[in-house]
């Protein structure tokens, strides 16, 4: 546990599970705040951890948070301009503030706002087996369209001029889920496209082996085909999802995008 309070505290307070944690009762002095944090890709390497619990003074923003592991691990401090911070599964300013119960994560650049909900005939799934497109895409067309636009993204065998061995995906899943919902959501608003599918593979992934599947289906063909190019295009720039690409002769996790101003809400100056 990462303990950042002032003397005074219940230092034997039992850490909290990441879910059903207990908040103090009405009108208890509260003396410290305690989060939940969670590190992904590059970051979580730095750290040593994918996850802590952190003890913070009342009052403290996600950026005083951030400062306090940055003097532990110098590193971190380097690469804030390419981090970004969430708050209970949403992207968040440096300036938020935490409160008890919180999860806050630091999320590196993504290999991968809206209030919009997905319908029930869209698919946005994360999966730990090899794509199956046809069981995806078997429900994709509505009798009344014209048009089905497929993408899917293979794993290739170099970058860089490395030759790649295979690779492994891992995501903030219950964000990254939330994401794909919003996405497909905004598909429908932007281009009124029929249905949606949005399928990400996590875990190893073998070279030619596919990473993600989108489809797109409308009346029209260009409404289809213009919807399923935004679609990969904002999924790298929004979902937190990473990829780590393992040589012959080590591994390193792959440059990513910095989450899109439109699926990542407010952001204050760099």
């Amino acid at each position: 546990m990462f303990n950042l309070c002032r003397p005074g505290r219940n230092s034997q307070d039992p850490p909290r599970r990441r879910r059903g944690w207990h908040r103090a009762p009405a009108g208890a002095k509260i003396t410290c705040v305690r989060v939940h944090v969670l590190f992904f890709g590059r970051l979580k390497e730095i750290v040593g951890s994918a996850t802590d619990v952190a003890e913070i003074e009342p009052g403290a923003r996600v950026e005083d948070l951030f400062a306090r592991y940055s003097r532990r691990f110098p590193l971190l401090a380097d690469l804030r301009p390419s981090i970004a911070p969430s708050l209970n599964e949403e992207f968040a300013a440096w300036h938020a503030p935490l409160s008890p119960d919180d999860e806050v994560a630091f999320l590196p650049p993504v290999s991968g706002g809206s209030g919009q909900t997905a319908t029930a005939e869209d698919v946005c799934e994360l999966v730990r087996r090899p794509i199956a497109r046809e069981e995806w895409l078997a429900s994709l067309a509505a009798p009344s369209d014209g048009a089905v636009v497929v993408f899917e993204g293979v794993a290739r065998n170099h970058s860089r001029g490395r030759k790649i061995c295979f690779l492994e995906y891992e995501a903030y899943e219950p964000m990254a889920k939330k994401k794909m919902l919003q996405l497909a959501a905004a598909l429908r608003e932007r281009f009124a496209v029929t249905r949606v599918v949005l399928v990400h593979r996590l875990g190893r992934i073998d070279i030619g082996e596919a990473s993600i599947l989108i489809g797109t289906s409308s009346p029209h063909r260009q409404a289809a085909f213009d919807a399923c190019r935004h679609a990969i295009d904002a999924f790298k720039r929004g979902v937190p999802v990473w990829k780590k690409e393992f040589f012959e002769d080590g591994s390193a996790w792959a440059e990513g995008e910095f989450p899109d101003a439109a699926l990542s809400g407010p952001r204050e100056p760099r």
